[in-house]
């Protein structure tokens, strides 16, 4: 858009006042033959101004060299606005920079051309050159604390893995995220939530050949295969909790045991087919802060272990039994003072025996209901100490009053412990108790039933990847031998688990146990010894091989054996 004649006349009026104190200064500088008047007239207009003839004082003069700088009107930088571009007509454009125009004379460079050494300024600081081999370690200072570290510290940054910036919180707009816990187990399952509940389950299934399946004094071996189901649900609720812990397991064998030639009954069943299931329910309802509610059912299914005395001569197969019990009780918090007490029901149920002669036999002597309570007051008297004292009382009612030997089997006992349950820097966490065990039977021909009670579950970390676990058990247990009045049952279990990966596992363990058949002479002593080898593929299959040898030794002629099982199989889980 044009400028109108108005502003034109204004512009030119305004360019000749400026250029009238320069015109003077030349009038009145320059020598007489020199002198030259420069008028308004002789300034030419061009757009956006005025330029002086070529002759105007005003235009540059030689230098001293005596040459002339360049002709505005011949330099195409310089030229006039209205002057036109050269014709680029026929002409070879040229784009960006040539190679290496910008490429430094010194320094270090690629292609190992001699190369300028750099220039220093009076008093500049010079670069150290790198340290090679056999170059001394850094200087060393001592602290006034004793402790000793470099000269130069270590930034915050050092041996540290980089965060994301995600996970840093260096995000514009997003907060900052935590780091995930490191898995301890990280072929361990990983599980299901149904609703508030995590489910876990798993089977295991394996083959392999056992030795003396029916611990016999003469052996007899057979190939056995075991499946082994589990499962696990555990709530996850902010307050009360549930936890259902299922284990099952069934050992078949492909034949059955080969009777006496003379005819003689064996003492085992010919049919050595072993169901065995262990399951409980426990529940809390937490009322206040310091008062909970608790609760448990329990199921157990099994059979009389091989070698037992109380296994009937001329079995078909073992008579499996059932105990089912539950536990209702009340927790209650006074500061460091913990108070505990329940009220327990237990029912115990046999089948009936099948001979091998087919006919069956009763057990209903051997039934009975147990009815009892326990109680446990606890104090912590520092973290991760805490002693206690427990008492429990029950009596047991037979179906029968007398039994196939005519002796009378209803009894009352119970046991006294103390102990203490600790956790020292998560390196030995567990509980460790002392009693004494009593019962006390109707007939006054079956002896007291007593002895020294040890219960144990001790886990001791002693490596990241070697793991050490102690438990101890000691239980009374029921009989059929005539005259006898029970069996007192101490276990001890040593296990060792190590980890030569995270993904190869082995364990060790051995057990000791002792069984007292006290009114009768008869004492065994049970040493078993295993070893398991477990291959994780992943999370969800586990490769399981296992080698236990187990030994009897009875002071009972005839009933003592020994027996070895081999087993290779797959776990799935999930």
């Amino acid at each position: 858009m044009g400028l109108g004649p108005a502003r034109g006349q204004r512009r030119r009026a305004a360019a000749v006042r400026a250029l009238l104190p320069c015109l003077a200064f030349a009038a009145l500088s320059g020598t007489s033959g020199h002198a030259q008047t420069l008028t308004p007239d002789m300034l030419r207009p061009v757009r956006g101004g005025f330029i002086a003839p070529q002759d105007s004082p005003l235009r540059p003069t030689p230098d001293r060299t005596g040459q002339a700088p360049p002709d505005p009107s011949s330099d195409p930088r310089l030229r006039s606005p209205d002057t036109p571009a050269p014709s680029r007509v026929g002409q070879i454009p040229t784009y960006g920079l040539p190679a290496a125009s910008g490429a430094s004379d010194s320094g270090y460079d690629s292609l190992n051309r001699k190369r300028k050494k750099p220039k220093y300024y009076p008093g500049q600081a010079r670069p150290k050159p790198p340290p090679g081999p056999g170059t001394p370690a850094p200087p060393v200072a001592a602290n006034p604390n004793g402790r000793v570290r470099l000269s130069v510290p270590p930034s915050e940054t050092a041996n540290k893995t980089p965060l994301p910036p995600a996970m840093a919180g260096r995000v514009v707009g997003q907060p900052p995220r935590k780091r995930l816990k490191i898995d301890d187990d990280p072929f361990g399952a990983v599980g299901d939530y149904v609703g508030a509940f995590l489910i876990k389950g798993a089977i295991e299934t394996s083959v392999g050949y056992d030795t003396n399946p029916g611990r016999l004094d003469k052996p007899q071996g057979r190939p056995v295969y075991v499946i082994a189901p589990e499962f696990l649900a555990v709530s996850d609720w902010e307050r009360h909790a549930v936890v259902a812990d299922l284990r099952g397991s069934f050992s078949g064998y492909t034949q059955n045991l080969t009777p006496n030639a003379d005819g003689t009954p064996l003492p085992a069943p010919l049919d050595i087919d072993r169901p065995n299931f262990v399951g409980h329910i426990d529940g809390r309802l937490d009322v206040s802060r310091d008062t909970r509610l608790l609760g448990q059912g329990r199921l157990l299914v099994s059979t009389d272990n091989p070698g037992s005395p109380n296994i009937q001569a001329g079995l078909q197969r073992y008579p499996i039994y059932t105990t089912v019990g539950s536990t209702l009780g009340i927790d209650q918090t006074f500061n460091r003072l913990q108070v505990s007490a329940g009220a327990t029901v237990d029912r115990t149920d046999y089948q009936w025996s099948k001979l091998t002669d087919g006919t069956s036999t009763d057990n209903n002597d051997r039934n009975y209901s147990q009815f009892g309570g326990v109680g446990r007051i606890s104090y912590e008297v520092m973290p991760g100490l805490k002693p206690f004292a427990e008492v429990q009382g029950d009596s047991r009612f037979h179906d029968l009053y007398l039994d196939r030997n005519n002796f009378a089997r209803n009894s009352s006992g119970g046991y006294v412990k103390a102990g203490s349950s600790f956790e020292f820097s998560r390196l030995l966490t567990g509980e460790f108790a002392v009693g004494w065990a009593e019962r006390h039977y109707v007939d006054p021909r079956l002896p007291r039933l007593q002895g020294l009670l040890t219960t144990a579950s001790l886990v001791w970390t002693a490596t990241p990847l070697t793991t050490a676990k102690y438990y101890s058990d000691t239980q009374l247990a029921e009989t059929t031998l005539p005259g006898t009045s029970g069996v007192l049952v101490r276990t001890h279990t040593l296990e060792v688990d190590h980890d030569f990966r995270r993904w190869l596992t082995a364990i060790g363990k051995f057990t000791y146990g002792t069984l007292e058949y006290q009114g009768d002479n008869r004492t065994d002593k049970i040493f078993t010894l295993s070893g398991d080898l477990i291959y994780k593929l992943n999370r969800h299959v586990w490769i399981k091989g296992n080698v236990t040898h187990s030994l009897l030794d009875s002071s009972s002629p005839g009933s003592s054996s020994k027996s070895t099982v081999v087993l290779l199989g797959v776990r799935l889980q999930n």
